[in-house]
């Protein structure tokens, strides 16, 4: 008897999963769409490096925008200076003015009294401009040589009161331009920092961990680079001694026959001035040591780095400049490898950081928001960081 059943196909089902092709094909296909559902969160989150990198990028350019910040308010303040000086000169010719309308309102007076010259008195007291009126021979004709006087005396007075008030309205718009700088400048700072601290706050532990692995290995490469820098100084300082303890005896040789050897020994060193406030110096910036970074700061309880080169020289007699942009104008530039403890160090092409030489390639500074001054390589930043070197004069 026949089969009614109806023969089983022989292509692949396209019902059911069984067939091998088309299974496969949709798992590769879910897999394809679970990926990368899973990578388009991460492809828009930076990576560590560049996380570290924006972040110092930013430090970096808020220490620009504080030593912006540095400079105008110390414009600020002179301008203010400035302007409450010229208000309390303006003041003081002022009432000078006043009292040489009075005299001659006491003229007009008198000659109101014996119907002399009534008009004329009265014009010149009203008058915009009384040199103009004075101008006139027959009023000059008519005044008494104390008349005269007091005449010359207010014009005077009025001129230089005029000039004295447009000097302190000049300085008043400066003021405010300088004020506007300030607050841009600070407002700069305050947004660079937010923009760090927010980077820095979405970190993982793990990726913090890594940073802080990254962070290490810099200071490494660092201190190796210092600990280069203080062999050759070392190498080069012996050279000199040598070079200087043969000169010496071949300049005892050559005078001891003639001169009965009473010569000096030559211990005076040249810059040892310099050299005892420059330990000065030192030894005030390392007293800092532990304090906070704080932009703006110039001490005692925190410093910025301006603010504690500043302060440290100070401490020794010197006078330096607030900002950086004034203090790597302070002195004598010297090579990398020719500086000496008290140096300033500066970092960046637009001069944004310093920090104070102590030797051996090392530096005390106030590094940034957040840190706290402390001894660091000169290279923490990568030997292409440094700008320049500068000995305070």
């Amino acid at each position: 008897m026949a089969s009614h059943r109806k023969s089983r196909p022989t292509g692949p089902r396209v019902a059911g999963i069984r067939t091998p092709a088309l299974a496969t094909a949709a798992l590769t296909s879910v897999a394809l769409l679970s990926q990368t559902a899973d990578a388009t969160p991460s492809d828009d989150r930076p990576t560590l490096e560049e996380v570290e990198k924006k972040v110092d990028d930013l430090y970096r350019q808020a220490g620009s925008a504080t030593e912006k910040y540095n400079a105008a308010k110390e414009k600020t303040s002179k301008q203010r200076k400035k302007v409450d000086g010229l208000l309390d000169d303006v003041a003081q010719r002022t009432q000078k003015l006043n009292d040489a309308r009075e005299e001659l309102g006491s003229f007009a007076s008198a000659q109101y009294r014996t119907g002399a010259s009534v008009p004329e008195t009265a014009t010149l007291l009203l008058a915009d401009s009384p040199q103009d009126y004075f101008d006139q021979n027959q009023l000059m004709n008519r005044l008494t040589g104390r008349q005269k006087s007091a005449v010359d005396d207010y014009v005077t007075q009025q001129s230089e009161t005029m000039k004295k008030r447009r000097e302190a309205t000049e300085s008043l718009e400066t003021l405010t331009e300088s004020q506007q700088d300030l607050k841009t400048a600070k407002s700069t700072v305050q947004t660079k920092l937010a923009t760090a601290r927010k980077l820095l706050s979405e970190l993982t532990a793990e990726e913090k961990a890594r940073l802080a692995a990254i962070e290490k290995k810099k200071q490494e490469a660092a201190a190796r680079k210092a600990a280069e820098l203080a062999k050759q100084q070392a190498e080069e300082a012996a050279e000199r001694k040598r070079q200087e303890e043969a000169a010496q005896r071949e300049s005892d040789a050559g005078s001891s026959g003639s001169s009965g050897g009473t010569g000096s020994s030559g211990s005076s060193t040249p810059g040892t001035s310099n050299g005892t406030k420059a330990e000065s110096a030192i030894a005030f910036a390392r007293a800092q040591i532990g304090k906070p970074y704080v932009w703006g700061a110039t001490g005692p309880g925190s410093y910025d780095c301006s603010g504690l080169t500043q302060a440290a020289w100070k401490a020794a007699g010197v006078s330096l400049p607030r900002v950086t942009y004034d203090q790597v104008n302070a002195g004598t530039t010297v090579p990398v490898s020719q500086a000496q403890p008290g140096d300033l160090v500066f970092f960046y092409d637009d001069i944004s950081h310093v920090g104070l030489y102590i030797g051996d390639g090392m530096m005390i500074h106030a590094p940034k928001p957040g840190a706290y001054v402390r001894e660091e390589s000169i290279f923490y930043d990568g030997e292409s960081s440094i700008y320049s070197v500068v000995r305070p004069a």
